[in-house]
């Protein structure tokens, strides 16, 4: 075939249909082959009278004449084994094409995208991809819906607070990436005390009373659910006068120089997370709702004999109720106040994966723990069956040689944070927090012990 085509002049060839030999050799033979090996192909096919020889001509005109050449024919052998394993009604589509590899599956998939797996480090790297670019003009769309401010002139008298861009990719419980989230925020820092702000507390919700919540719905059979507020700090009321630059990339051609003047709170700004506690809180008690004494982020309502329960951590909310068509309602109450999104059954919060049984509750921090692992480079050391040494002790260890203390001091807060779901290593975590002034090598070796026992243990939870 290759001395019949040096014979061709350029116009006399033409683009058939292409095989990719690399992937079909077992299946496709040149005709020659298959006629200096005809004794060993008959002996195949008596063996196997189910096997049928499929013959595919790629017809390559000459300069002479139209008709196809013995040297150019191709022809598609079924292997042997497949009617004997494998009955041919039974396999989907066209056995002649061959497998379905990966390179071939390349020119579909390239041209399609869902959602970038790339975090931008700037603007100009986040300019230059279709989705972030997109996640971004989500962003706007917000301000405009919410009015969050107006353009004016830069004020000659009053400070101007600098903005920038976020760029986070937002992850299910599985560690898949499901969304881009482009977040402009205001660069606080700058903020004047007195000036651009006044009082910034604003509640938290406790892990431990997320804990109390998990188990008073287990133990009432409460099914329990889960809301977001889109862009919930952009609800909240300022009284402040603030102003902001635009933001980078979207800057109005017309009045490059002017800034925006805030109506309500922007991601960044000291007095926003107050402010937006205080819009919730206000409309949940327009509603009926009673706040807890003692933790401000619970909020109850009863009617008649049934109880309806919601906890509150900044744009997260995670409610109940004995009588499941008063959950229904309030979700429909909150999309009309806020932009909500339903989230469905509670099943991940704050880093605990949430499963409920018929009449049980399991609580765990599996994903937490293999995202700690990996970022602490313990995920390829060998694990370990106890968190702490048979000794049981650590001291203080003047004449140890001293390790990084920020390195130390991170995995410290990231092993309490684990203890919310691990009481089995309390203890030990505990030994190596009272060390934290001067950790030494063997304190450090501690810690990474029991890194390695929560790599052997990464299952296990609260039942």
């Amino acid at each position: 075939m290759a001395d019949a085509m040096k014979r061709m002049e350029i116009g006399d060839i033409r683009p058939g249909d292409v095989i990719d030999v690399e992937d079909d050799k077992d299946q496709v033979l040149p005709t020659s082959n298959v006629q200096a090996n005809g004794s060993h192909d008959q002996i195949k096919a008596s063996s196997s009278s189910q096997v049928q020889d499929q013959q595919h001509e790629a017809s390559t005109p000459s300069k002479s004449s139209n008709q196809p050449s013995a040297s150019n024919q191709v022809q598609i052998l079924q292997p042997t084994n497949i009617s004997r394993d494998h009955p041919l009604d039974h396999i989907i589509g066209d056995i002649s094409r061959g497998v379905q590899t990966r390179s071939r599956l390349a020119s579909f998939c390239e041209h399609f995208s869902f959602v970038s797996s790339i975090e931008p480090k700037n603007i100009e790297e986040a300019l230059i991809d279709v989705d972030w670019v997109n996640a971004m003009h989500e962003e706007q769309n917000n301000f405009t819906r919410n009015q969050l401010w107006e353009l004016v002139e830069r004020p000659m008298d009053h400070n101007v607070i600098g903005t920038k861009w976020v760029f986070r990719n937002k992850q299910d419980q599985d560690g898949i990436v499901i969304r881009n989230k482009s977040r402009l925020v205001a660069q606080g820092y700058t903020q004047i005390e007195g000036l651009d702000f006044g009082e910034t507390y604003a509640p938290v919700a406790r892990l431990e009373a997320i804990r109390i919540l998990l188990a008073y719905a287990c133990a009432d059979n409460i099914k329990l659910y889960q809301m977001n507020v889109k862009s919930a700090f952009l609800n909240g009321y300022i009284n402040d006068l603030v102003y902001v630059e635009q933001p980078l990339g979207f800057e109005n051609d017309k009045y490059p120089n002017h800034v925006y003047k805030l109506k309500k709170a922007l991601y960044g700004l000291k007095q926003a997370p107050r402010a937006r506690y205080e819009r919730l809180r206000d409309f949940l008690l327009s509603k009926g709702f009673i706040m807890g004494k003692v933790d401000t982020t619970l909020f109850t309502k009863k009617i008649g004999k049934d109880l309806f329960v919601l906890h509150i951590y900044v744009d997260d909310i995670i409610f109940g109720s004995t009588n499941q068509e008063f959950c229904e309602e309030f979700a429909k109450i909150m999309a009309k106040e806020f932009e909500m999104s339903m989230l469905g059954e509670l099943s991940y919060f704050l880093g605990l994966q949430i499963k409920k049984m018929k009449n049980d509750t399991f609580v765990s921090q599996g994903k937490y723990i293999k995202y700690m692992l990996k970022t602490f480079d313990i995920d390829d050391a060998n694990s370990i069956s106890t968190p702490l040494g048979t000794n049981g002790n650590l001291d203080i260890d003047a004449s140890g040689h001293m390790v990084d203390q920020k390195l130390y001091r991170s995995m410290i807060g990231s092993l309490l944070y684990v203890t919310v779901s691990r009481p089995d290593v309390m203890f030990s975590v505990c030994m190596c927090v009272r060390l934290q002034a001067s950790p030494r090598e063997s304190h450090f070796k501690a810690t990474k012990r029991i890194l390695r026992y929560l790599k052997h243990t990464q299952n296990v939870g609260l039942w």
